[in-house]
């Protein structure tokens, strides 16, 4: 289960660095395609981390009282559940070039609506250090609390 896990996450990592080094403005069908299908693979990964990780917590491993009550487990849980959240507004964005993209054309994009979605891949990413910052620590039990 820990291999799953690491698994997906580090392909959640590889998609949003993809997602960042992809959306540049002005698009080129080729790169609004690949956004579409990596910004997929984003989501699918972040679900098995999800899944994955609950299982862990859940039937695999220390078991829920004990995860529930480490202060660097309920920060990393929320960083994830926020970043997310976050991550539903990009997706929207590329989602919303399907249209286009089954008609061969470049998705238009506004300066503000750009600015909005790298603020959001930059979010991501700030969500994922804060996760790997708690990872360690969770792990070694300094924030469990009794």
């Amino acid at each position: 289960m820990a291999f799953l896990h690491h698994l997906a996450a580090f392909t959640v990592v590889a998609a949003l660095a993809v997602e960042v080094a992809l959306f540049k403005p002005p698009l080129s069908l080729v790169q609004a395609r690949r956004l579409l299908r990596t910004d997929a693979l984003f989501g699918a990964a972040a679900g098995a981390v999800l899944a994955v990780g609950l299982l862990r917590v859940f039937y695999f491993e220390k078991g829920p009282g004990y995860y529930w009550h480490d202060s660097f487990f309920i920060i990393k849980f929320s960083a994830f559940v926020l970043a997310g959240l976050i991550s539903i507004y990009p997706t929207l964005t590329f989602l919303s070039w399907s249209a286009s993209l089954k008609a061969g054309t470049v998705p238009e994009i506004s300066a503000e609506r750009t600015r909005r979605v790298r603020m959001c891949l930059m979010l991501e990413l700030t969500a994922i250090v804060v996760i790997l910052f708690c990872a360690p620590l969770m792990a070694r039990g300094f924030g469990y609390l009794r």
